[in-house]
């Protein structure tokens, strides 16, 4: 518009046309760039999960949803399991009965006495991690929702559902439960006096100037095993949701290798996400289990164990 302008008020012909071919390029650049930029470039899985309801104010995502729909059927297998006992089980009561009884014989294996008091959550949350992981790999999760046309396709921009572990969220809300049992399981055991000389005080029998050393290097070591004790909760959370995202990703770019083939190519890679997601549960339970055994378990336990 301006060339056009200068051409009608008798400008130099030379310099109108210049500038107005000039003027036309730049022009198709901008309407080539608009055009460009008007279509949203297609990217990876979200990193946070996606708001889909805000009922009376409290905002739902769609992790939160897969969640509840996994502790939902978690409930309800449990109560169709136990609802009528019987002498001689039927064949759902007979596996809960099994389940429950391998993991308590295991759990017990490594905490002795205090599986009884902790094995509700040690079993429910790894039976929790467990669905929740396999859950977000059935076809759906994560494909049917919200999104836009492109020139590579169709590409889905909000999720109905996603993965529950695959939120940072869902993850350091586990791990920061089980901090708290942690710390009420360590004083119930050992008591608040005994939680201290388990950090600090020195290990061992010594005299002297030793004895001196050795209170200052323990000291040394319970204050940075606080540390560690503190930031527990954050590498719990971050390594079960970095390897279930980072799962979901490589689904994510299986699908999209081959064009044509899409419902191919990721299927021996599901095979390895179920054996994944059953590690990850394992990890996760017992890792905690492991802290707790550590804080919780008496000296007289502790070296029988070791000489068992």
């Amino acid at each position: 518009m301006f060339a056009l302008a200068l051409t009608a008020s008798g400008g130099s012909g030379n310099s109108a046309s210049a500038t107005s071919n000039q003027s036309s390029i730049d022009g198709g650049h901008d309407v080539n760039s608009s055009e460009a930029a008007s279509e949203p470039e297609e990217h990876g899985l979200s990193p946070k999960a996606v708001e889909i309801a805000r009922p009376l104010g409290f905002p739902i995502t769609n992790s939160m949803l897969v969640s509840w729909i996994v502790a939902l059927g978690l409930i309800v297998f449990a109560q169709a399991a136990t609802r009528d006992m019987k002498l001689v089980p039927t064949r759902l009561q007979n596996f809960i009965e099994w389940l429950v009884e391998g993991m308590h014989k295991f759990m017990a294996e490594m905490l002795g006495s205090l599986a009884d008091r902790t094995f509700w959550f040690f079993g429910t949350i790894f039976l929790f991690i467990l669905a929740a992981n396999w859950v977000g790999l059935i076809p759906g999760v994560g494909s049917i929702g919200w999104g836009y046309n492109t020139s590579h396709g169709f590409v889905i921009s909000q999720p109905l559902l996603r993965g529950a572990n695959a939120d940072v969220n869902m993850t350091l809300a586990m791990a920061l439960i089980f901090f708290a049992c942690w710390v009420v399981w360590s004083f119930q055991e050992v008591g608040p006096l005994g939680f201290l000389k388990e950090l600090f005080a020195p290990k061992g029998e010594s005299e002297g100037v030793l004895r001196v050393l050795m209170v200052v290097v323990f000291f040394a070591a319970g204050c940075l095993e606080v540390i560690s004790i503190l930031f527990r909760p954050i590498s719990l959370s971050f390594r079960l949701y970095g390897n279930i995202f980072a799962g979901e990703n490589l689904l994510e770019a299986m699908s999209k290798l081959v064009p044509g083939f899409g419902w191919l190519v990721p299927i021996p890679f599901y095979f390895l996400e179920l054996l994944m997601g059953l590690v990850q549960a394992l990890v996760f339970t017992l890792l905690t289990a492991v802290f707790t055994m550590l804080m919780c378990q008496h000296e007289g336990e502790a070296s029988a164990a070791a000489h068992g």
